[in-house]
């Protein structure tokens, strides 16, 4: 079998990944990847081939010049999912990348915040203006229900519900929706900032959070 021109299958494999559903975020991880991969094999001089040694030395090489594990374990990943791609296409006679191991990722211990530093970043978002009211609410909802920053910023006005204490959280990690309660601290908090919210210029947007700058642009995580 003819080795296949992994740049011209790429946009295939995104086409697919749009089909699976994959989220935007995951979509350019795995791009990217195999994009580094394609311009690595390039500019070492060697045969663009999805096989151990390459992808190997590839890891192995970002490693050396300071990557982080977790960046080079994401791009190890990129191109096994895109080997699997090709074989079940029938792209590739079979995928040689089956099995291997990512880089060994170490788990970071991350301390919780103590009572008294959850209370002092509450009170540094206290206020009457439209940021101060968001910003709380933010806050308190992220304190109260560890979801995470990415989860919390896709939100929008109809996933809240103040009245029982819930908020629905349609996209987690794995693409899995679930439901999480909040107490009547952070549901009045959420009350607070929609009140106001109700007279933000994009207020007929969906979006649940809306940046402050501007006239109204969508919170994005860079802001948050």
């Amino acid at each position: 079998m003819a080795t296949p021109d992994l740049t011209v299958l790429l946009a295939s494999w995104s086409v697919h990944l749009q089909a699976e559903g994959r989220s935007a975020g995951t979509l350019e991880s795995y791009l990217t990847g195999v994009r580094l991969f394609l311009r690595h094999c390039e500019a070492a001089g060697i045969p663009a081939v999805l096989d151990r040694r390459t992808v190997n030395e590839f890891v192995a090489g970002m490693l050396a010049a300071g990557a982080a594990p977790a960046t080079a374990r994401a791009r190890h990943m990129a191109l096994r999912r895109y080997s699997a791609w090709l074989a079940d296409e029938g792209e590739i006679g079979r995928d040689e990348l089956l099995g291997l191991k990512p880089p060994r990722l170490d788990v970071k211990v991350v301390p919780r915040l103590s009572e008294d530093e959850c209370r002092a970043l509450v009170k540094a978002c206290t206020g009457k203006e439209f940021v101060d009211r968001r910003d709380e609410a933010l806050v308190r909802f992220l304190l109260e229900t560890a979801t995470r920053a990415g989860e919390v910023i896709a939100m929008g006005t109809a996933d809240v519900d103040v009245v029982r204490g819930v908020a629905a959280i349609r996209r987690g990690k794995g693409g899995k929706g679930r439901v999480v309660p909040f107490g009547p601290h952070t549901g009045r908090a959420i009350d607070r900032y929609m009140r106001l919210r109700r007279a933000h210029r994009r207020a007929v947007e969906p979006a649940l959070w809306l940046g402050g700058g501007g006239p109204g642009v969508r919170l994005s995580r860079a802001e948050s």
